[in-house]
């Protein structure tokens, strides 16, 4: 039996992964808020982890293995780029030196494809050994690559702490809704002209048991998390019976150039390139080295959540 304590567990993620949890399984359940859904088995303790929480309850609970999920990956409203660096980079190394000053055996850290950044010249699909260049006009980009360069000085440093680094593509599942499954449920879809704009999802549950085989019996090391394939906008807007709007590229640029100054959009210049130059994952490496195939394909993915959300 592992003794694992996961933050942000009342997240999506955090859900899912209790959800696969068994009662024999010792786990402890940590974020700002308890879960929606906490199995019998399963203690809860608050912990915020921009302040001394983690230092303190990983130093009590004393767990072997961490599973950091705590993050922001759509800010709220009212959210700023302080609020979010404090969560995503400043929280993440309060909880590292907090598994390194208590001895913690190993930490799970999700990652995502984004820390590759939005990049014309991004190699196609990606693979782990690919240069990390989280662009910085996008937060969360930015900050995954920031975390995962303070995680590469870690291993450095401090080798005793085993690491796996799960770089996620975009995850669906039931229940999931953010900035991206939003693009989806406009009609006509929103595509790029001069780019296939190209998705690739994972499904929660699949998610869900790589992060419980990460925390137990898996390897180490740094994995891309996608189904196989990737759906392009053309794909998109066939499986779900809607036309595409295709615009320039420099248009829709000088359009969100006057919306969000407005009040009129939440988003800038900068989200042509999110949508233009999506990061594809290659996940040969979760498949062969760390041992698991995802059950389901990236186009069966995004079928499952367009069903459960009724489009």
């Amino acid at each position: 039996m592992t003794r694992i304590l996961i933050t942000g567990a009342a997240g999506g993620i955090g859900q899912a992964l209790l959800a696969e949890m068994q009662d024999g399984d010792d786990v402890l359940a940590t974020d700002i808020r308890p879960p929606k859904t906490l199995p019998e088995s399963v203690e809860y303790r608050p912990l915020d982890v921009r302040g001394d929480d983690a230092l303190a309850v990983i130093g009590d609970w004393k767990p072997e293995v961490v599973v950091h999920l705590a993050s922001i990956v759509t800010p709220p409203t009212g959210s700023t780029r302080e609020l979010e660096y404090s969560v995503d980079v400043e929280g993440s190394r309060k909880v590292v030196d907090a598994c390194i000053a208590h001895g913690v055996r190993r930490i799970v850290v999700t990652s995502s494809g984004a820390a590759y950044g939005y990049h014309a010249d991004n190699p196609v699909p990606l693979r782990e050994e690919d240069t990390l260049r989280g662009n910085e006009e996008f937060a969360y980009a930015h900050h995954k690559r920031l975390v995962e360069e303070m995680l590469a000085e870690t291993r450095h440093d401090h080798p005793a702490l085993e690491q796996v680094v799960l770089r996620v593509g975009t995850v669906l599942g039931e229940g999931i809704e953010n900035q991206i499954t939003a693009l989806f449920r406009r009609d006509p879809l929103l595509g790029i002209r001069g780019s296939d704009s190209p998705f690739v999802f994972i499904w929660t549950r699949d998610l869900a048991r790589i992060l419980k085989r990460a925390a137990t019996d898996g390897p180490p090391g740094i994995f891309n998390v996608a189904g196989d394939g990737a759906l392009g906008t053309r794909d998109l807007a066939r499986a779900l019976g809607k036309r595409v709007r295709w615009l320039p590229p420099g248009l829709l640029k000088l359009a969100l150039g006057i919306a969000r100054p407005l009040g009129l959009s939440r988003y800038g210049p900068e989200q042509v390139r999110f949508l233009q130059f999506r990061p594809v994952l290659d996940n040969t490496k979760l498949k062969t080295e760390f041992g698991y195939v995802p059950e389901r394909t990236s186009a069966e993915v995004f079928d499952l959540w367009r069903k459960a959300v009724g489009l």
